[in-house]
């Protein structure tokens, strides 16, 4: 997992395609399982590895890396749409996997901690340390489960790294692309928008209802509130 998230998804999605390409082998085996058993032989002095083992390891390796092609596809969104850069990327994704002892994928809450304050966060070891640790805690594991996943670390991130521009000023940035309407069209984000941003903007923009609507009318201004307040798109 090295490069741009680019590459990692070609490098992915390439994985992918070669795992998928071992289905027919499976599918011999299988096979062949069938005829050893309708044989009677049950027991194989060649190897350690059962059908089942084999069957069960590949349908896992198939679900983690469809599951990672979808989490590097979150990271990108995630860096586009905040404005993260791909050094800053590179930083949390390091720091990260530094703290995860365990690659397990996710931080224990104290490993946590020290990745924050690795990354410059002044949690001091005292009450008012203590209280601000619980209230970022309560942001990036609202569930309480007590674990921090790398998509709500980076989430959190990108708030805390964020430029200052406000919901007011990405609405203005909006009425300007909308030729002063008060909604926005799918055609106008993507004459006007790098691709990926302006289909990232039309799946998460809801129809405008004003009274003014046509069809096709998206609503960039709850769009711009969501993006830069308190909600996650």
């Amino acid at each position: 997992m090295h490069g741009t998230l680019e590459d990692q998804l070609t490098h992915l999605r390439q994985y992918e395609k070669n795992i998928v390409n071992y289905k027919p082998k499976i599918d011999q085996l299988e096979g062949d399982h069938q005829l050893i058993q309708e044989a009677l032989i049950f027991d194989n002095k060649h190897t350690n590895y059962t059908m089942e083992h084999i069957r069960v390891g590949w349908e896992q390796l198939l679900t983690t890396i469809a599951r990672t092609i979808n989490e590097i596809e979150n990271q990108i969104l995630t860096r586009d749409a905040k404005g993260i850069s791909q050094d800053q990327m590179n930083e949390f994704r390091a720091s990260f996997n530094h703290f995860d002892r365990d690659h397990s994928g996710t931080l224990g809450a104290e490993e946590f901690k020290a990745c924050l304050i690795s990354l410059g966060f002044d949690i001091a070891n005292d009450a008012q340390g203590e209280a601000e640790f619980s209230r970022i805690m309560s942001i990036v594991d609202p569930n309480r489960v007590g674990v921090v996943t790398f998509q709500a670390f980076i989430d959190f991130m990108s708030r805390e790294t964020a430029d200052t521009d406000t919901a007011d000023q990405v609405m203005a940035s909006f009425k300007v692309l909308a030729g002063d309407k008060n909604y926005i069209l799918a055609d106008e984000l993507r004459r006007e928008l790098p691709p990926d941003q302006a289909e990232y903007c039309i799946a998460r923009m809801a129809p405008y209802a004003g009274p003014d609507a046509i069809p096709g009318a998206l609503d960039y201004m709850s769009f711009s509130t969501a993006l830069y307040g308190e909600s996650d798109l």
